[in-house]
């Protein structure tokens, strides 16, 4: 089964993508879970698909191709995080509004490029659910700098986006930059989700952000633990995933998400398990 993945380039690419995925996606995922901020994901790759269906529409109407679907999309999806950063500053009372309009714009974009491309063409159902054949060398190059990138600066703000996100209101008064530091994390949230779309598919990417971390809350007793687990579980549903689709000859978003799902439910069973056990240990030594 691994020995077919390690045998042609075009596995290789993709399993090498989706290990960085289940790295970087569930990484940064803690930070947007803790932060409340989980339909930021949504947001940004329902741009995104703006993007990809857009870079695929100059495909289908130039003779040479002028921009990459997966490049349009990245740069569709860091354009709409800046976009989200404005319209938070502009309506501060009700900063959360910014997500719904960047959402629905994209969504409308979509429906437009996607009619002026005549419709759904299998390169854009590869973008939608994810793809075992789409990733090419260069694309594992790009997500492998996006990944470097993104380990680099969470190593270095670490402690920031920490006290940030637990008490954004203390980081505020303590002199922190905290515009500057989100607007950095929505920088990497954007690069984070245009680089999974490849191996996730656009509709799907959010849930590689957020299950993993909501099975790990469920278990771990601190944030670093929260982060480790999280790491482990994504990288348990993309391998899983990856493999099943495969063989299945299905995309592998879906399998992905759905071994995701399973892990969470899981983690309900385990923590329920571990509390009985608490249980009985106490009432053994009430007795005793």
């Amino acid at each position: 089964m691994i020995a077919d993945f390690l045998q042609f380039e075009f596995l290789r690419n993709t399993l090498y993508t989706g290990l960085l995925i289940g790295l970087i996606a569930p990484l940064l995922g803690c930070f947007v879970v803790v932060r409340r901020l989980s339909l930021i994901a949504d947001a940004l790759s329902h741009v995104t698909l703006a993007g990809i269906a857009f870079g695929l529409l100059l495909e289908k109407k130039m003779a040479t191709p002028l921009l990459s679907p997966f490049y349009a999309g990245l740069g569709f999806s860091v354009l709409a995080s800046l976009l989200i950063e404005k319209l938070r500053n502009m309506f501060r009372n009700f900063e959360e509004i910014a997500i719904p309009i960047i959402l629905s714009g994209g969504v409308g974009l979509s429906v437009i490029f996607i009619s002026l491309a005549n419709g759904f063409t299998t390169d854009l159902f590869s973008y939608l659910f994810g793809s075992v054949s789409a990733v090419s060398s260069e694309d594992l190059r790009v997500i492998l700098v996006i990944s470097v990138i993104v380990l680099l600066v969470i190593g270095i703000l670490y402690k920031q986006l920490l006290v940030l996100s637990f008490d954004e209101e203390h980081a505020r008064v303590s002199g922190l930059h905290a515009r500057v530091i989100h607007f950095i994390f929505m920088l990497l949230t954007a690069l984070v989700i245009a680089a999974s779309i490849r191996i996730v598919g656009v509709l799907l990417v959010s849930a590689m952000m957020t299950i993993p971390v909501a099975a790990a809350i469920r278990l771990a007793r601190g944030f670093k633990q929260t982060i480790v687990l999280s790491i482990l579980f994504g990288e348990t549903s993309v391998i899983a995933g990856l493999f099943s689709g495969y063989y299945f000859e299905i995309p592998p978003g879906g399998t992905i998400v759905v071994v995701s799902i399973l892990i969470l439910l899981f983690s309900f069973l385990a923590q329920k398990i571990m509390l009985a056990t608490k249980r009985n240990r106490a009432f053994e030594k009430g007795v005793s």
